[in-house]
């Protein structure tokens, strides 16, 4: 509701980084808004859009530090 704030922002850099794949849900008034805040969002993560349904969306950021065998793989890539 608050925005994307700094302590929003480390947050989501902290879980993005220990679980690779989140869904995030995104409070706004229109589409576009809404495909902003993503794009924000992705940009600041260094995270890709897997999938947006409505007002949640599905980020990957694949953890490098993990080993291979834990790591989460999607099969677009």
């Amino acid at each position: 509701d608050a925005g994307l704030t700094d302590s929003l922002l480390a947050e989501f850099e902290s879980t993005l980084a220990h679980h690779e794949l989140i869904k995030v849900r995104v409070r706004a008034g229109d589409r576009d808004a809404r495909d902003e805040i993503i794009r924000k969002l992705c940009a600041a993560g260094s995270a890709e859009l897997v999938q947006r349904i409505g007002n949640v969306a599905l980020l990957f950021r694949q953890n490098l530090k993990k080993k291979p065998e834990k790591s989460i793989r999607i099969p677009s890539r």
